[in-house]
């Protein structure tokens, strides 16, 4: 049985979060989406029970995939569930050299741990976490890149922001 994790922050979850899942879910006998708890590069829009409850609710139609956070390093959590495969999407060029040093590090750290690269379908190519989350903060438009529980929640987020900001965002 190979055991696949699936890493990020998930802040939000988007469709090409969910299309790279769906790739992985058909590889493997078992995926983790293994959501970063205490990611202190990133500063996230949503707590992580929240990006959990948001991810959780969009992965009903997958049999063989679960999700749950985790903190310390990536490679730790694999051992600690079996895994020996990181699944992780690959969208453009500029994605590349992050990912590489990554898995470089992650096969330096433990050599039975591959990193597998899955791309997501193209209309998902330039679709970010981070994007989606100015248009939605900043701009309130919807983007339909994001499931309707994940739109709503940025939705939410955005108006709390600008009662909170006295209209400024």
């Amino acid at each position: 049985m190979t055991i696949a994790i699936y890493p990020g922050t998930f802040d939000p979850v988007t469709y090409g979060h969910l299309d790279v899942l769906e790739r992985a879910s058909k590889i493997f006998d078992q995926v983790i989406v293994a959501v970063s708890a205490d990611n202190s590069d990133k500063r996230t829009a949503f707590d992580c029970d929240t990006r959990l409850n948001l991810l959780v609710e969009n992965i009903s139609d997958f049999v063989n995939v679960s999700v749950a956070p985790f903190s310390g390093l990536l490679v730790d959590y694999a051992k600690q569930n079996g895994a020996s495969v990181v699944v992780r999407g690959l969208r453009a060029v500029s994605d590349f050299e992050y990912e590489f040093q990554m898995a470089q590090m992650n096969r330096h750290l433990d050599s039975g741990l591959e990193t597998i690269f899955l791309m997501p379908n193209e209309k998902y190519f330039y679709t970010s976490s981070s994007l989606i989350k100015q248009v939605h903060l900043f701009g309130n438009r919807e983007t339909e890149l994001v499931p309707g529980n994940v739109s709503l929640a940025l939705r939410n987020l955005s108006i709390e922001k600008n009662n909170n900001n006295g209209g400024n965002l």
